[in-house]
């Protein structure tokens, strides 16, 4: 079992944003932050996340609750396994009253396991001098941890004789069981080793390079509980200090163009595991709001790479560039070359995101024929109608002189009168949810309110207000309130003037539906108009509040 004080010593190193942000693309909203909700399919963010409160709110779906409750449901995991998880992503050492769990099992065969590959890299003269041919230093080497791994029977001979369990071994992707269930065997064999660390520093699992002309060049470690290829970024761990100092990152394509591009001092590069940056790593890419800096090779693999890249950052709102580097050459060769200048140059006039997709689009058409041209319009006008209305309003013009068509073409903007209109809506909820937040975060003001209102005067929200008056502080509608933004927590002097607008429109309506409700005994109704008219809105009118008659109900 895990230590109670273990958990809580968690619980107090770990931030509610940090762990949301793995997963979630969180963007600033005031004091709090939102996103779409990972639980269920929206276009239009309404899950919160206050850092003040370390909880979580949708307002779509109404999930809620802090960084333990999010993993579990997430991840569909048990609450012990979600803390061993979160200890993993967060390099936290849990303490057991008896036992271990396979979590900490599995970091520990990958701690001993990386430690050997480093011991082996120097015994192999031949991956060695691959490295050195590649103008890899051996500081670069050290700060990395680059790694050599054998055969595999001198794998499976180190586990056994450092008394490492084969299960969790296998767990963490180092061996891997034969099909026939029988016994195990060595995932990555006679490979120069790359271990891969998750942001906070926690090593995960090892991509490797073979050095035996085998046909998959590079290959990385099995999808586990801790290794997760796309919501990971190689040299991420070393390459964060730079990114949020500087507010820089370099995304690259490979291993050795990392290596070599920090190795030139440019410590902002990462690179993903092997794959296309999908929106999965768009978390990860957002933390220290950097500019991206795409650094891919100019072949036709790279551009397409690119150019996917590029439209995915452009519609979710990063700013950035594109770099492709010429004939054939990659970074690290041309840094290998002592041309360490000519790169910094190629990073400074890297091409705008927006611009490089609309041109790259456009590369793909003939645009002297009408029925290409058409087609080109079509696929840059969709790429377009991604991005904000302010962003596209910018670039309009750009997509139409690359084209060779008018701007009008492009189609009307955003009907702001519309916009207005749906603002108003909500604006009757406003006061009402206004002095609901009030009295969450004050409830020491609640005989003020109830002195003047029932419950029921606040109509679709009664039931709300009447958990507030239970105390339901776990209802899915309070925990959402206490994180919206959009409605303040007022000092008593602002409760009572809301409370006093509040009021007088309800006595206006209550006065013009008695008015018109002919079920009312004639002695009953003049004694309710004579009260609101000449007594209760000429008061509140004044600046004073009118205790509350339930006469009048």
């Amino acid at each position: 079992m895990i230590d109670n004080a273990s958990i809580e010593s968690l619980k107090n190193s770990i931030d509610i944003i940090d762990v949301v942000g793995s997963f979630v693309e969180l963007r600033k909203a005031g004091a709090n932050y939102k996103a779409n909700c990972p639980f269920h399919g929206e276009k239009t963010p309404s899950f919160v996340v206050s850092p003040s409160k370390q909880i979580y709110h949708c307002f779509g779906c109404g999930v809620g609750g802090d960084s333990i409750k999010f993993l579990m449901e997430l991840e569909k995991l048990s609450y012990p396994e979600a803390i061993e998880k979160l200890a993993s992503m967060f390099n936290f050492s849990l303490t057991y009253t008896k036992g271990s769990s396979d979590y900490s099992d599995a970091k520990r065969v990958l701690e001993a396991i990386g430690q050997w590959y480093v011991k082996n890299l120097s015994r192999n003269q031949t991956a060695m001098s691959y490295l050195l041919e590649r103008g890899v230093s051996q500081s670069s080497i050290e700060n990395f941890e680059i790694g050599y791994v054998p055969t595999g029977t001198e794998v499976m001979q180190f586990l056994q004789a450092s008394l490492l369990p084969l299960p969790q071994a296998a767990e963490a992707g180092i061996i891997a069981q034969s099909e026939n269930g029988g016994g195990y065997y060595a995932r990555l064999v006679e490979r120069i080793t790359f271990p891969i660390y998750s942001a906070s520093g926690a090593i995960v699992g090892f991509g490797g390079r073979t050095i035996t002309n085998h046909p998959a060049k590079y290959i990385n470690s099995p999808q586990t509980k801790l290794f997760n290829k796309s919501r990971l970024l190689y040299g991420y761990h070393l390459a964060k200090e730079s990114i949020y100092k500087n507010k820089k990152l370099i995304v690259c394509e490979g291993y050795l163009d990392v290596v070599m591009f920090h190795q030139a001092g440019f410590t902002e590069a990462v690179a993903g595991m092997g794959t296309a940056l999908t929106t999965e790593h768009l978390p990860i890419l957002r933390k220290g709001d950097p500019k991206i800096i795409l650094a891919y090779d100019g072949d036709k693999a790279g551009v397409a790479a690119a150019l996917k890249a590029a439209d995915m950052l452009s519609k979710a709102g990063f700013d950035g560039g594109v770099v492709l580097f010429p004939d054939g050459q990659d970074p690290a060769d041309l840094i290998a070359k002592g041309e360490s200048e000519k790169v910094a140059a190629l990073l400074r006039n890297a091409k705008p995101l927006i611009p490089f997709v609309i041109e790259k689009i456009c590369e793909g058409y003939d645009l002297h024929d009408p029925r290409a041209k058409e087609a080109a319009f079509g696929a840059v006008k969709q790429f377009l109608e991604g991005l904000s209305e302010i962003i596209k309003d910018a670039y309009t013009p750009l997509a139409a002189t690359v084209l060779g068509v008018a701007p009008a073409m492009f189609g009307k903007q955003a009907n702001m009168s519309q916009a207005r209109e749906n603002f108003s809506e909500r604006r009757d909820d406003v006061a009402q949810l206004g002095i609901l937040k009030t009295l969450l975060e004050k409830p020491e003001l609640i005989d003020t309110v109830l002195n003047v209102v029932d419950v029921s005067m606040f109509e679709q929200y009664a039931a709300l207000f009447s958990a507030l008056l239970e105390g339901e502080k776990e209802h899915p509608q309070l925990v959402g309130l206490s994180v919206d933004e959009t409605f303040q927590v007022m000092n008593e002097e602002e409760l009572k003037n809301v409370l006093r607008n509040f009021l007088i429109k309800h006595y206006d309506t209550k006065l013009r539906n008695v008015v018109a409700d002919t079920s009312i005994p004639f002695a009953k109704k003049s004694f309710v108009i004579r009260k609101i008219k000449t007594d209760i809105i000429p008061k509140l009118k004044r600046g004073e509040l009118v205790t509350f008659d339930e006469n009048l109900i």
